[in-house]
């Protein structure tokens, strides 16, 4: 399969900026090997949306509910998303793990929503420093992958992606180093391996932590990285066009 290069601007960025980057980026990026896929914050989806019909660049989501409707205030469905068009939702994302305690029951459900809509699930797992510092990063991962992939099927490979992403290495966090790729490619070919267990197919991972135009060659040039998962870069339309274009 092609490369990924998935931007998540977060809520980082107004309405209108969002328009704007999009704008720039189809002006700037008129190909790319790789899949581009990149995830405004919910207002912008709606605007962003037509935009991006019959390009190369998909519309994906930072998130969507554990339920196809019901009462869940503030919540957005992923039949909503789809019908916008939304084709890649980022689940599970460790800011969301920490900020709004969501635990794997609900990264769980939230996967077989989207999955039962069509929407690819990129879902995120990573280990926090301490756990990477006392050995245990492995078996966190391994643990992980069990508990949000519990009982989930897929049809196709290509129905669900894996973003590994260290928690100590995301560029968000002041402490943040970034990993080696050489480092990340091994532990992407452990994730892979452990994953194909669980889904029996041999799914795609993404690596995302600190990745910018200087290093992102050295990740994609990695036997077992499918692809960046990218943060502060992609709302910097020459640095992020620079790695659309390795």
């Amino acid at each position: 399969m092609k490369k990924m290069i998935v931007a998540n601007w977060k809520m980082q960025l107004n309405i209108k900026d969002s328009l704007s980057l999009t704008k720039k980026m189809l002006q700037q990026l008129k190909f790319s090997s790789a899949q581009i896929v990149i995830c405004p914050d919910y207002l912008s989806l709606v605007l962003i949306s037509p935009l991006l019909k019959k390009t190369f660049i998909a519309l994906g989501a930072q998130d969507s509910a554990v339920a196809e409707f019901g009462a869940y205030t503030g919540e957005i469905s992923a039949v909503n998303l789809r019908q916008l068009g939304v084709k890649y939702v980022i689940l599970g994302h460790s800011e969301r793990r920490n900020h709004l305690h969501e635990n794997s029951a609900i990264i769980n459900a939230k996967i077989r929503v989207a999955l039962s809509q069509g929407i690819i699930p990129i879902l995120c797992i990573g280990e926090k420093l301490t756990e990477r510092n006392n050995g245990e990063a492995e078996s966190y991962l391994n643990s992980e992958l069990h508990r949000a992939l519990k009982g989930i099927k897929i049809k196709r490979a290509r129905d669900l992606i894996i973003a590994y992403e260290p928690i100590w290495a995301i560029s968000t966090n002041h402490a943040a180093r970034p990993i080696l790729a050489s480092e990340a490619d091994r532990i992407q070919t452990f994730i892979k391996k452990k994953a194909q267990r669980i889904l029996k197919k041999k799914i795609a991972v993404l690596y995302g932590g600190s990745v910018n135009d200087q290093n992102a060659a050295d990740f994609l040039a990695q036997k077992n990285i499918d692809g960046l998962l990218i943060g502060a870069a992609a709302l910097q339309i020459k640095e992020f066009s620079s790695i659309c274009s390795i």
